[in-house]
């Protein structure tokens, strides 16, 4: 393997200069506004289990990203890039769905959209705490504060009083996720966007077969056409096409910048849930949303003005050469396969070189 393969070469850095992270990372964000509404719909009524919807859907999309491995045959992951593949997988591809889904069933759509509102802050603690940067106090007082107004929502929700298992269930799945986002975004930027959660969903493949095989074993399948249409997006574009822009997004970066855009995902939910569902839009959940929205900025922004990882170096130094020409290859083969970056290797480390 060459030395700057993108199996072997540790990027720390954005893909790019251009600012692409965070178009990438809109569109992510769209895609996945319509998660939580479409499950609630899969698992109304018993038509299908939550088991099945969170499993079923992962066999769905490790198809799609079995198949895109086999047409362009992208090098293998190598090393500790398996275990990191192993935590994206546990997080997005089993953790978040599995608990939205057995959550999703005892409560609302706008209830889990507040507090799934947490994941930006969440993904941005898990993002220092793994990049080791060092923020300004206001970082940690912002997100502790964003946490606090989630459980507080949760605890205070129709008057009553206490959490109940479908927030700790959605707090669970809040954990997974920005952990799999974090180390998903840094680990896109070695294998590529598309390739980090293909890679993800083939590994969990196997258990995700099974597990949908004990679903339909215990509770057979009565969805209607509009179940199934849901079923059919939540594989196809929750947890395949929407994930490939979202890594490529955080790929680009810069990851706090493109962070801060799933921050409007809650407040496209809570539109979703009241045009599907025709769930209301109550004052505590208007306000919930805002306070943790709120603090979820807060959170993130403080992040903002950190300097770059090659920050103070001189425009002409050979280690800003060596990073500019390891940048152009790794994007070079994101956009034209691991062939064309190939090619490239040999120039690109004469110019590092130099």
């Amino acid at each position: 393997m060459r030395e700057h393969s993108s199996a072997t070469l540790q990027r720390h850095g954005p893909l790019s200069s251009v600012p692409l992270g965070p178009a990438w990372g809109l569109l992510g964000v769209a895609a996945f506004s319509l998660t939580v509404p479409l499950t609630r719909i899969t698992v109304a009524e018993g038509g299908m289990s939550p088991l099945f919807v969170a499993c079923g859907r992962a066999v769905v999309a490790g198809a799609l990203a079995a198949t895109a491995l086999l047409v362009t045959r992208p090098p293998l992951p190598r090393g500790r890039q398996w275990i990191r593949l192993g935590v994206v997988a546990a997080g997005v591809v089993a953790g978040f769905p599995l608990l939205t889904s057995f959550a999703l069933t005892l409560t609302s759509a706008g209830h889990s959209a507040v507090v799934i509102a947490l994941l930006p802050a969440a993904t941005a603690v898990l993002a220092v705490l793994r990049t080791e940067e060092r923020p300004p106090r206001a970082f940690w007082w912002a997100a502790a504060a964003g946490a606090v107004a989630a459980v507080g929502f949760a605890v205070f929700r129709g008057g009553g009083f206490g959490l109940q298992w479908p927030d700790l269930l959605l707090f669970g799945a809040v954990v997974a996720a920005a952990a799999a986002y974090a180390e998903g975004g840094l680990l896109a930027r070695e294998l590529g966007p598309w390739q980090t959660i293909s890679w993800a969903l083939v590994l969990s493949a196997p258990p995700m077969v099974a597990l949908s095989g004990i679903a339909l074993a215990l509770q057979p399948l009565t969805a209607s056409p509009a179940q199934w249409a849901s079923f059919a997006y939540l594989g196809v574009v929750s947890m395949f096409l929407g994930f490939l822009a979202w890594y490529r997004g955080l790929a680009h970066g810069p990851m706090a910048q493109v962070s801060q855009i799933q921050l409007v995902q809650p407040v496209l939910t809570l539109g979703w849930a009241a045009l599907l569902l025709g769930e209301s839009l109550t004052w505590s959940t208007a306000l919930g949303a805002l306070a943790v929205i709120t603090c979820a900025a807060g959170a993130v922004r403080t992040r903002l003005g950190r300097p770059a990882p090659d920050a103070g170096l001189p425009p002409g130094s050979a280690a800003t050469r060596h990073d500019s020409a390891a940048r152009a290859e790794l994007t070079a083969e994101s956009a034209t396969g691991p062939g064309a970056a190939e090619q490239r290797s040999a120039p690109a480390r004469a110019r590092a070189g130099r």
